[in-house]
Order: C-alpha cells, then sequence, then structure tokens
C-alpha cells in the first residue's frame, strides 16, 4: 500500500477533525493510505525541548515521513492569513529533502481551519503551498466540478479544503466541509497512484 502522509498542526482541534476527513478520502482509493502525523508547538522565546512522543493524537513528523510518502497533505490553523508557526518551523528544516528532490514530483494538497469566516483561509492555504512549490511538489487543489464548491457557507476554497471554527473554535465541520476535505484527500491520493503508475510505464 503507497501511502499519502497527512502533515499538521491543531491548537483546538478543527485541524485535527479536518485531518481524520481528509484521511478517509485517501483511504477511499484502492492501494492507498493514510499516514497522519503533528507537528510540536514552538516556544516564542528559546527553542524548547519536547518528549519525541506526544502525549495523545498521531507521532511527530519526521523527515523520513515526507521521503517515504507518495503525497502530502498538510494542515494548519491560520495566523493571520499565514500557516501556524509549529508548521513552518518544520517545513523550514526541510532544506536537505529540498537540495537532493526527495519531494520533487509528488502531489500535495493543502487544508485549513479559521474562526471567522473571512479570516484568511484562502492567504493561508497559499502560504502551505509556497514551500510545496519549492520543493518541486504538484499541487491539487478543488475543481468547481465539486458541487458543494458553490453551494457551501461554511468552508471550502478551490486552493483546498477549509472550516469555519468560530469565534469559540466550536463549530462542527459543516456537511460540505467534510465532502470537501474527502474529496481532497481522494484527489492527491487518485494523483499519486496516476503518477506512479506513469513512472512504472516509462
Amino acid at each position: 500500500m503507497a501511502e499519502i502522509l497527512v502533515l499538521y498542526y491543531s491548537r483546538h482541534g478543527n485541524v485535527a477533525a479536518l485531518a481524520q476527513m481528509v484521511a478517509r478520502g485517501v483511504e477511499e482509493v484502492t492501494g492507498m493510505q493514510a499516514r497522519l502525523r503533528t507537528v510540536p508547538a514552538v516556544s516564542t522565546v528559546c527553542e524548547a525541548a519536547q518528549d519525541d512522543i506526544p502525549t495523545s493524537g498521531p507521532p511527530y513528523a519526521t523527515h523520513d515521513d515526507l521521503l517515504e510518502c507518495a503525497g502530502l497533505l498538510l494542515g494548519s490553523p491560520t495566523r493571520f492569513g499565514n500557516m501556524a508557526a509549529p508548521l513552518k518551523y518544520f517545513l523550514d528544516g526541510t532544506g536537505g529533502l529540498w537540495l537532493s528532490g526527495g519531494l520533487s514530483g509528488k502531489p500535495a494538497g493543502v487544508f485549513t481551519s479559521t474562526a471567522s469566516l473571512h479570516g484568511g483561509q484562502e492567504t493561508t492555504l497559499i502560504s502551505m503551498m509556497l514551500p510545496l512549490l519549492h520543493h518541486g511538489m504538484v499541487m491539487v487543489g478543488l475543481p468547481y466540478s465539486e458541487p458543494d464548491l458553490t453551494t457551501t457557507t461554511t468552508g471550502g476554497t478551490p486552493y483546498g479544503a477549509s472550516h469555519w471554527a468560530g469565534a469559540d473554535s466550536k463549530h462542527p465541520l459543516s456537511e460540505e466541509e467534510k465532502r470537501l476535505c474527502l474529496a481532497l484527500g481522494k484527489r492527491v491520493a487518485e494523483t499519486a497512484r496516476a503518477l506512479a503508475r506513469g513512472r512504472a510505464a516509462d
């Protein structure tokens, strides 16, 4: 089974809920499996040490997870229209993978959650795309052939899946948001499978 890495940072659990739905979409594709990973929080004043294994949830990601995956789904809450610092910190440490081309040619998609409906969802998604494009990854979005994209009154963008969590971060995922997460996971997995078949045929 080929694996798609679902890598995310979540503060209040909303991005984690998105990650679970995206992973379900991955596993709807025959021969594909999701590998869930997260990243630790970072300190604002110094480099803080974290245990190697989190107290709950999926393990922390390593560079090996990136090397071994057939594709990547990257998720973060928004921070002033940008990805959160813990995820950026992890990506900033992948220079060695960039030099070796370890991610080049692999498909990737992105997802996010915001407290307000217009809280920078699309710019946050684009901020996650930028380092992935520098790595040579093949970006996968959500086409308007997904009917929920034109009718949703919660989250959902052509740049990737998204969620409107509310000011208290307690809004559950809407049915439209869930379906768009499934669609994104499925599209990245299908793209990874098609690319692998293409390489095998060469």
